[in-house]
């Protein structure tokens, strides 16, 4: 059994569903103790009894990641509760209107960038300083293809996944030589609940389409990459934006 993160104390954002659990399940099978964050503290609390039920370690927290109060309470429940932080997920997020930027709603534009860009640099900025006190750590954050690309009637999320893209690569900058690794990843369009209750069949047909791969991605391939971001086997790599993306960005 692989047991990379023995010791360590994971925090996973918007955890309760799709890849935010995944990643939230593959850490605590390889020896974290994850705290599973979402809005929802039942369905956080649900993922922590499937990782107890195989022989993990987690912890439920609710927390909205759009209030800076809330990501410090959030840094400061791991602590407390397990004595330090090692390891980031910033992945909580919403998708928000879709309609032209010359039309776009304006609460619908701040929301989105609360959540998607606001929301990881008050993970990090709080995140940062508890790794920092156990000598080092590593966070990933949640971007997206259209972090490098754009797309049509959703200019607040490709604003925001850009903004990740960049924040991660200035940060990544600032605490390279203070042993925290910070690196992001761009998956594409993934199989998850969400998708599959907001869009018809014929929809996610054609979403699949898109890819040249010729499917959607899976919560799993994107924990993959971030679990392997996040361990020692990944130790001279920060700063990078990685697709899972089945070569949709390539087109």
């Amino acid at each position: 059994m692989n047991r990379q993160f023995d010791g360590k104390t994971a925090i996973v954002t918007g955890a309760a569903s799709g890849i935010g659990a995944a990643i939230a399940r593959e850490l605590a099978s390889a020896g974290a103790t994850v705290i599973v964050s979402d809005l929802d503290l039942d369905k956080a609390q649900a993922v922590c009894d499937e990782i107890a039920t195989q022989g993990g370690k987690a912890l439920a927290f609710a927390a909205d990641v759009s209030d800076a109060d809330a990501s410090r309470a959030l840094v400061d429940f791991a602590v407390k509760e397990t004595g330090a932080l090692h390891l980031a997920v910033n992945n909580a997020g919403i998708g928000g209107p879709s309609e032209k930027a010359g039309d776009y709603p304006l609460e619908g534009w701040r929301k989105v960038i609360d959540v998607n860009l606001n929301g990881v640099f008050y993970g990090m900025r709080y995140q940062i300083p508890a790794m920092l006190e156990k000598g080092g750590g590593a966070i990933v954050n949640m971007a997206s293809i259209l972090g490098s690309v754009g797309f049509m009637n959703a200019s607040a999320y490709v604003a925001a996944k850009h903004g990740v893209v960049g924040l991660t690569k200035a940060a990544a900058m600032e605490y390279a030589a203070q042993g925290i690794r910070i690196n992001s990843v761009g998956p594409a369009f993934i199989n998850t609940p969400l998708l599959s209750a907001n869009l018809d069949e014929e929809t996610i047909g054609q979403l699949a389409g898109m890819h040249p791969i010729g499917r959607l991605g899976t919560a799993e391939e994107v924990s993959a990459l971030t679990c392997f971001l996040l361990s020692d086997r990944a130790s001279f790599i920060t700063g990078s934006y990685h697709l899972v993306d089945g070569a949709y960005t390539a087109q």
